[in-house]
């Protein structure tokens, strides 16, 4: 098979826009279900949804994703989710696709700014004989939520293609997972997929690449790409300071040197140092409850330490207050959770 092109990025910690937490927040809303919950686990307000000049850390928004689906992880909610996601929602950019001259063309700006979409799963694109293939890489994201974020994102990835190209169709749909419930799917892809693949991947015919899209404008298309660029150059610069302290508070095991030390060993002063992170969207203590939560899964995950080893080696200095975090990042105790992960692995495949 050839490529038909490399994605921009390899992973799914990129920063992004707001308009799909706040398409989340709606859609929670719709079904009734409690959508402040979703802006509870993250330090964002209302306010700042609204503000389209900010970029929210990745980790922002998987911990939205997370909270929806802890209200309702079903199959058919995140499809339903995913057809959400038309072209509009993702401004210059899904305009730049709109404008492009042929679907192969919407393609390939979509690969090369691949880090302007809100998708956590990575998508590769080859051809072979006729056939164009789409296959989702979701290795890297959380597998508490790899299932609902793959049919999120496959859905979102369809409806934007259905809005390029009314005419498309796919030929084949594959899924890993095994799935008694078909209604969901077909709404969302017009057909019945195979269940228990070896990847997700959707298949059509790459005729489709060639024809002309409705809306194609050649001196849009560069306005908006030179846009596009502008943005992914801003973001990488925004995100850079999230991701420098991260990586000390790894190093320092997830201990909090406090805000003061880690600006010192930045070279920054706390106020800067506040104001990047806040124009990231995102603050110290997000994430240093980051860090912590992750590398307290991480320990837990091992099944030889206990409940006071981890709070110790994270600078607890009480178990009793390291159980309060964690119930407050996770929604469970850390006993609670080491017993579901490790039900979680002994449990076979698919639901």
């Amino acid at each position: 098979m050839a490529e038909l092109a490399a994605p921009a990025v390899g992973d799914w910690d990129f920063p992004r826009g707001t308009a799909s937490i706040e398409l989340m927040t709606r859609f929670a809303a719709d079904r009734g279900l409690p959508a402040e919950k979703l802006l509870a686990a993250t330090t964002l307000s209302p306010e700042l949804l609204a503000d389209p000049s900010v970029q929210v850390d990745a980790r922002q928004e998987l911990a939205v994703v997370r909270a929806l689906a802890d209200l309702d992880g079903s199959d058919a909610a995140a499809l339903d989710l995913g057809r959400r996601y038309r072209v509009t929602t993702f401004g210059i950019f899904g305009f730049a696709c709109i404008s492009s001259p042929t679907l192969r063309d919407a393609m390939l700006f979509s690969l090369r700014y691949f880090d302007l979409s809100f998708a956590f799963c990575i998508p590769h694109v080859e051809l072979e004989a006729g056939r164009l293939t789409l296959e989702l890489d979701d290795s890297r994201v959380p597998a508490d939520v790899a299932r609902f974020l793959v049919l999120r994102d496959l859905a979102a990835i369809f409806s934007v293609m259905r809005d390029l190209l009314p005419e498309i169709v796919l030929d084949d749909l594959g899924f890993r997972h095994e799935s008694s419930t078909v209604d969901a799917y077909r709404a969302a892809f017009g057909l019945v997929p195979r269940f228990g693949a070896d990847a997700c991947r959707a298949t059509l015919d790459s005729a489709l690449l060639a024809l002309p899209l409705p809306q194609a404008n050649e001196q849009t298309v560069a306005l908006c790409a030179a846009q596009c660029e502008a943005l992914v150059a801003r973001k990488r610069r925004r995100s850079g300071i999230s991701q420098q302290v991260r990586e000390r508070l790894v190093r320092l095991g997830g201990v909090d040197a406090g805000m003061d030390e880690i600006a010192r060993q930045l070279t920054l002063s706390t106020r800067t140092l506040r104001r990047r992170l806040t124009e990231s969207g995102t603050s110290y203590r997000a994430l240093v409850d980051e860090v912590r939560q992750a590398l307290a899964e991480e320990l837990l995950d091992t099944g030889v330490l206990s409940v006071e080893d981890v709070a110790y080696r994270l600078g607890y200095a009480e178990a009793s207050s390291f159980i309060y975090a964690f119930k407050r990042w996770t929604g469970m105790t850390p006993a609670a959770f080491a017993r579901r992960f490790r039900a979680a692995r002994q449990a076979p495949p698919g639901r």
